[in-house]
């Protein structure tokens, strides 16, 4: 008898009872024909069936080393999806991303404009302009107290005057000067130490221009009226007096020294012109401070 000739063939599988092998698995297995009966050749099976499970634990390793692969693919394309910028990659350069898309090392931190502090507010234009220089004003405001030291020598104050119409408050050339530059107040004030004498007179204008111009125009002879009274004898009415005129703002101030006993100032004289110098200094300073004090207080508000 021989198997695996004749008829269908059989799909067989030696680990399935009655089952039949794939064709491409098929092959004439030769039986122990030698002793003429129908036992299987067991020997051959067996190879058979080694050699199958052999394949079969290749396929197993084969198909585990490839999905081992694949695991490490995804997570290479898992690490590349999320590493940022800092990943390199071979692909075109279509598909990197475009330089708005890259994050910014600086990129988040905040940014400002230049800024600088606000210049300090100038005293001086605040006692420049009739518009801006709003605070009060009057002879025992500018002059305040009842003396003045300036460095060791001490001046008591005298007589105060506030006068509208300037002219009336000066002689010689300065009423002139005063109208034609519309000097609008004249504020006087005397001190004395001694027999020395000095008015100091502050004359105002709506702008820095007339009173610049008011002290360009006094000569020497543009002298502002002596202020006596309230104990101070008349003064330089008739004798040489020595004068100064200078201006700050929009104020011009002039002073007139000389003794009180009627003697004229010489070249000599230095208490006078020492005591003419210190009032036209503390006229100066209290008109800038005056200013100070403006802008002082526009800064704060």
């Amino acid at each position: 008898m021989s198997f695996g000739q004749g008829g269908p063939q059989s799909q067989w599988d030696p680990w399935t009872p009655q089952s039949q092998q794939p064709q491409s698995q098929q092959s004439q297995q030769p039986w122990n024909s030698g002793n003429g009966d129908d036992t299987p050749d067991w020997a051959a099976l067996a190879e058979a069936s080694e050699a199958r499970a052999k394949r079969r634990r290749l396929f197993l390793i084969g198909g585990g080393a490839l999905a081992t692969v694949a695991i490490a693919g995804a997570v290479a394309v898992a690490v590349v999806s999320a590493g940022g910028s800092d990943q390199t990659s071979d692909g075109p350069s279509s598909q990197l991303p475009s330089t708005a898309d890259i994050p910014s090392a600086t990129a988040t931190e905040p940014s400002f404009a230049p800024t600088s502090a606000p210049p300090p507010l100038d005293p001086k234009d605040f006692v420049s302009s009739v518009k801006k220089d709003k605070a009060p004003l009057s002879p025992d405001l500018l002059f305040p107290g009842t003396q003045l030291t300036m460095g060791e020598t001490v001046y008591k104050k005298g007589p105060t005057a506030d006068t509208r119409t300037c002219g009336s408050a000066a002689q010689a050339t300065l009423p002139k000067v005063l109208d034609a530059n519309k000097c609008t107040r004249l504020l006087r004030v005397t001190y004395t130490k001694g027999d020395t004498a000095v008015t100091v007179g502050v004359a105002v204008f709506d702008s820095e221009a007339q009173a610049t111009k008011a002290k360009k125009d006094a000569d020497k002879r543009s002298i502002v009226r002596s202020l006596s009274g309230g104990g101070v004898t008349s003064f330089c009415t008739g004798a040489v007096c020595r004068s100064t005129t200078n201006s700050y703002g929009r104020y011009a101030y002039f002073t007139v020294a000389g003794f009180t006993n009627g003697k004229d100032v010489t070249e000599k004289s230095t208490g006078v012109f020492r005591a003419g110098d210190d009032l036209a200094e503390f006229a100066f300073r209290q008109i800038r401070r005056r200013g100070e004090a403006q802008a002082s207080a526009a800064a704060e508000g």
